[in-house]
């Protein structure tokens, strides 16, 4: 009987959800407009502001009361999900810190060699997601080269990790990331920026060949619009709100932001929100243009929760079956139909190769669940 409840409560959910993206009609030029006075009426009320030099985006965007009001989410709380099974692997690739426990009581699971200071980076749901904090909450999480540093160093260990299936990317406190860390670039000159790793290596995240989520609450503005569009899904939190700022600083969006937004909410949106550095776009207007695939309900913990459900149900899969999968859809993005359509049936033709091409066909003709081999 209990099994049975949580089922339903979970399709009414889910139900819920799917109105919520696809039958919810409302103005968006008044949302938008709204999502950007909102801001605007904060400027001079940021508390971050002493954090983060009078430059930054966040001084002139300011703190939304529309953020969740919970306590901070600490990686260690996720343990105490009703709805996920957040278990660790024995995997040689992880171990305990020192085998000790936090003041919570829980055991952490962090990457073995790995000390981040900017991020905090562990496997969940037995060991086959991975899961990265960006943890700068006092500066709403703003992207340095550190941060992205540390950032691709964790994804392309996972990358590499039979054991990963698939990855989670969420911001710790109010925000996914609030732009890039204005602070670590305003002494930075032409010479600086072309003989440095940036922006290149922080695009080395759309190199990644394991499906990426990104679980964005609260502002996604500058880099952190631009990071969360180089993850593969988007699941927003009802607080979430997108935006291109940085034309208020004097420059452009630099990790690809006009080549992947105007792909996702077309050219006339994207210029206005470029183009002004305002109207920002709210998560029910992101999920009706198709930037976001689900806007979320509820806190935080609930849309972590959901972004680590479909990260498990991802990595279920025969692994190579999806990184083909992924390399085959973002085709779509880089060469033209006639381009993608060979890609497609190169890639559909190389998957018979595969062991789990086998099991899986063998398995649906023998009605029972395949028992991939990720080979």
């Amino acid at each position: 009987m209990a099994l049975f409840t949580r089922c339903a409560l979970r399709r009414r959910r889910l139900l819920f959800s799917f109105a919520q993206s696809h039958f919810w009609t409302f103005d968006i030029h008044s949302q938008q407009h709204a999502c950007s006075l909102q801001a605007e009426r904060q400027l001079h009320n940021c508390d971050c502001c002493q954090s983060i030099p009078s430059a930054s985006i966040c001084q002139f965007l300011g703190l939304s009361t529309r953020f969740i009001s919970s306590p901070k989410l600490h990686l260690n709380q996720l343990y105490r999900a009703p709805c996920c099974n957040f278990l660790h692997s024995p995997c040689h690739s992880i171990s305990t810190a020192d085998g000790s426990e936090d003041k919570n009581g829980f055991h952490k699971v962090l990457l073995e060699g790995k000390e981040f200071k900017c991020i905090e980076a562990s496997l969940v749901e037995q060991g086959a997601v991975g899961l990265i904090f960006l943890n700068r909450p006092t500066v709403l999480n703003a992207l340095s080269d550190s941060v992205m540093h540390e950032v691709v160093d964790a994804l392309q260990t996972f990358n590499a990790m039979n054991e990963v299936g698939a990855m989670v990317i969420t911001g710790e406190g109010k925000a996914f990331a609030a732009g890039a860390d204005i602070k670590s670039m305003k002494d930075k000159n032409l010479l600086d920026i072309y003989m440095s790793s940036f922006p290149t290596k922080w695009n080395d995240v759309a190199h990644i060949q394991k499906p990426i989520i990104a679980a964005v609450n609260g502002y996604a503005l500058g880099g952190g619009c631009e990071l969360a569009l180089m993850c593969d899904i988007i699941l927003a939190g009802e607080s979430a709100i997108f935006g291109q700022p940085e034309i208020k600083i004097g420059t452009i969006p630099g990790m690809g932001g006009t080549q992947r937004l105007i792909r996702e909410v077309g050219k006339s949106r994207a210029m206005e929100m470029i183009l002004t550095g305002k109207y920002f776009m709210n998560a029910q207007e992101a999920c009706q243009r198709g930037l976001v695939s689900r806007v979320i309900p509820g806190d935080n913990a609930k849309l972590l929760c959901e972004a680590i459900t479909l990260a498990k149900q991802i990595s279920e899969q025969s692994r190579p079956a999806v990184i083909m999968a992924k390399a085959a859809v973002l085709a779509a993005y880089e060469i033209g139909l006639q381009e993608g359509i060979k890609k497609e049936q190169a890639l559909f033709g190389a998957s018979f190769g595969l062991e789990d091409r086998k099991e899986g066909m063998l398995a649906f003709v023998e009605k029972r669940k395949p028992q991939f081999k990720h080979k």
